[in-house]
């Protein structure tokens, strides 16, 4: 049993509150990591306000990186004393993930927002033994300590602690949007990428794209600072979509054509319809962005015929053990600076950093917990 503090979100609070709470020890295919910091995603702050299925009070997080304190019995990929990067988790065994594509896990949903083991338990507890919903993207990483998923760490090189920390946000922003990208649309010479929401999903993706053989890579976002950082980070234009008619300043860039490849990251759908408007012939769109449950979209059928798909993308189709390095690599070689997103708060702050994620005051907010 550790005991240790976490962030605790409370049916009907819309808050994180910091508080006491026992950890079991790892069972045999679970890890406990010390955390030194995690990036407050979207997602996290959907499930705070109940609009999407996962039960509270729950510990939510799933950007951790911290580092490894003790393995189960039947851990094999990290030991005492590695560094980690913390992920998603999934079975090992479907389909999806014995063809390399976790992010596809035919139990992805359960595992990952069910705020318990695939058996209904949970390692997290109050320290009056209530019961807390933890194993969040198999981690539940708001907090100074976590057990996790085994098949949800990454193990990774890192100078030091707070280098450690600069690479939490690769966990989920970074891999969504830079593996959407990279893994699913794969823009080729001539091809043009559209963007849509430059947060840090789309950010990430700009960045991605402009790695590729693309021609234009286009941001579309309604805050100028975000736009000018876009063009800081590889962008090639940026519309604004509170001064411009989006869909018409897109077949302008492309000379009426419409773009090969579009990324949707913002959840709103007017703007997947607007991407899906945009698309050239046998154009692409891929949606990462995640409204609340039920949320429906439109597009003209007909518009589709002429071969363009809309696609739905998780996590980046990130096979964690090979993508996630590699980002790593293309950060440290200044390659992927999303260091340039990044704003460090305390723990007693995360309140007001999720508030300044929510308001675009701050594009990725990170947690770094100090020993």
């Amino acid at each position: 049993m550790t005991e240790t503090r976490a962030a605790v979100v409370h049916p009907g609070s819309g808050r994180f509150v910091w508080q006491q709470v026992r950890l079991e020890d790892p069972r045999p295919d679970e890890v406990l990591v010390r955390v030194v910091a995690a990036g407050i995603c979207h997602t996290d702050l959907a499930v705070r306000d109940e609009k999407l299925h996962t039960p509270l009070p729950a510990v939510l997080g799933h950007e951790g990186a911290g580092v490894v304190e003790a393995v189960g019995s039947g851990v094999t990929r990290v030991g005492v004393g590695d560094k980690v990067l913390l992920s998603f988790s999934s079975c090992g065994r479907c389909g999806a993930c014995a063809h390399g594509h976790p992010g596809y896990c035919e139990t992805f949903i359960p595992r990952n927002f069910a705020g318990a083991r695939p058996d209904g338990s949970t390692p997290i507890r109050a320290a009056d033994g209530t019961p807390l919903g933890g194993r969040f993207f198999g981690q539940s990483s708001f907090a100074r300590h976590c057990v996790v998923d085994e098949r949800s760490v990454v193990p990774v090189e890192a100078a030091d602690e707070d280098e450690l920390a600069l690479l939490a946000p690769i966990g989920c922003g970074v891999q969504t949007g830079a593996g959407a990208v990279l893994n699913e649309l794969r823009p080729g010479p001539g091809d043009t990428v559209a963007v849509f929401g430059a947060g840090a999903v789309g950010l990430s993706a700009v960045m991605a794209a402009a790695l590729t053989p693309a021609a234009r890579v286009i941001a579309v976002d309604i805050v100028p600072s975000r736009l000018d950082l876009a063009r800081e980070l590889g962008a090639t234009d940026v519309v604004d979509g509170a001064e411009e008619d989006v869909p018409a300043r897109l077949r302008e860039i492309t000379a009426g054509r419409g773009v090969t490849h579009a990324l949707e990251s913002s959840g709103v759908p007017a703007l997947l319809r607007q991407a899906t408007d945009s698309l050239a012939v046998r154009g692409t769109v891929a949606v990462v962005g995640a409204p609340p449950v039920g949320t429906d979209g439109t597009f003209d059928v007909n518009f589709l015929l002429n071969g363009r798909v809309v696609r739905g993308v998780t996590e980046g189709d990130s096979d964690l053990l090979g993508f996630v390095p590699s980002l790593v690599g293309l950060y440290r070689a200044g390659r992927l600076p999303y260091d340039r997103m990044i704003r460090f708060y305390s723990p007693d702050e995360i309140n007001d950093a999720a508030a300044d994620a929510a308001s675009g005051k701050v594009v990725k907010p990170v947690l770094r917990i100090p020993a």
